[in-house]
C-alpha cells in the first residue's frame, strides 16, 4: 500500500465530510498521521471488510502489528455479540457519508474490552467519486 496516497485519501475525505481537517496539512503528512496519539482505522470495500490502515495508536489500542490488521476483516475489532450494531452503524455510514460521536465496545486482538467515545466514521471516495472504503478516528476510550 502507498501510505502517502492512503493518508492523502484518509484526510481529503475526513475534510469532505466534517469540513476541518484531521492533522495540519503539509509536509509529512503520512508520517505525522501514522504518530497523531488518537486512533485512525480504515477498511476497504470487500464483502467482509478487511482492515488496510491503523496508525500506531490504534495498532498499540488493539494490541496488532502493522501486519495483524491488514489482514484481519475488521468486524474482529468488534466481540460478536456488538457486531450487528456495528454493522448497522456502518450501513447507516454508507447512506449518510459520516457519522459523528459514535459511542461502542472494542476488544483487542488479546480479549482487553474498551469502549470508544466520539468517534467520527467517515465515507472514502477515490477522484471519481467511487466508494473505497470507510474510516474511523477517536481520542477517547476507557478500558473495561
Amino acid at each position: 500500500m502507498d501510505h502517502s496516497a492512503h493518508t492523502t485519501l484518509l484526510l481529503d475525505n475526513y475534510h469532505r465530510c466534517f469540513g476541518e481537517n484531521l492533522i495540519a496539512r503539509g509536509e509529512n503528512e503520512a508520517e505525522r498521521l501514522m504518530n497523531v496519539p488518537f486512533v485512525v482505522l480504515s477498511h476497504g470495500t470487500q464483502e467482509d471488510p478487511v482492515l488496510n490502515y491503523g496508525n500506531l495508536c490504534g495498532q498499540k489500542l488493539f494490541e496488532m502489528d502493522w501486519e495483524t490488521p491488514t489482514k484481519m476483516p475488521s468486524r474482529f475489532t468488534a466481540e460478536p455479540m456488538h457486531r450487528d450494531e456495528r454493522a448497522t452503524l456502518l450501513n447507516d455510514v454508507r447512506t449518510k457519508g459520516c457519522s459523528d460521536n459514535y459511542r461502542g465496545i472494542r476488544i483487542s486482538a488479546t480479549g482487553k474490552r474498551f469502549s470508544i467515545n466520539s468517534a467520527r466514521i467517515w465515507m472514502l471516495l477515490d477522484e471519481a467519486g467511487e466508494v473505497v472504503g470507510q474510516a474511523a478516528t477517536f481520542s477517547d476510550w476507557d478500558l473495561l
